[in-house]
């Protein structure tokens, strides 16, 4: 690893637009909780979806985002999209899909399973769904981790 190429500039160009663009399952619960104005769009398919989802998604499966996008959110609402986790580039194909069609948007990076992990609020077709907070993504002893801390 070689740092003495690194136009330090540079790094904080892209590290100020990786958070201009991406945001996290702590401040997306936060947002929620401050009532803030946007739409989390949960961007997988359809079984996943009855599955389990974050509490106050909107279900919209990137394959669906070009026609059904206008139809569902205000061209002038912000939008967050998740998809499964970090091993998964849905969520970068949906945020790049509401950014073509002009929407202010944000990716939320660990997706559903790092929301899950940290145990904030997701529900199935059935309701509620409770998880134990997982001590590796969130503080021991959190109830819900609002807040990772960092």
């Amino acid at each position: 690893m070689t740092f003495s190429t690194i136009d330090q500039s540079e790094a904080a160009r892209h590290f100020a637009a990786k958070l201009r663009f991406e945001t996290d399952p702590s401040d997306v619960a936060a947002a929620f909780a401050a009532g803030d104005d946007f739409v989390l769009v949960d961007s997988r398919g359809h079984a996943p979806w009855h599955q389990g989802r974050i509490a106050g998604a909107i279900h919209l499966p990137h394959a669906e985002i070009a026609d059904r996008a206008a139809d569902l959110i205000p061209i002038t609402t912000p939008v967050v999209v998740y998809c499964w986790g970090p091993g998964c580039n849905g969520s970068t194909r949906a945020a790049l899909q509401f950014s073509k069609l002009g929407y202010a948007v944000k990716e939320m990076i660990g997706g559903f399973e790092y929301w899950a992990r940290e145990g904030l609020e997701i529900v199935d077709d059935s309701g509620p769904i409770t998880r134990a907070v997982d001590t590796l993504t969130a503080p021991r002893g959190a109830e819900r981790a609002i807040s990772c801390d960092c």
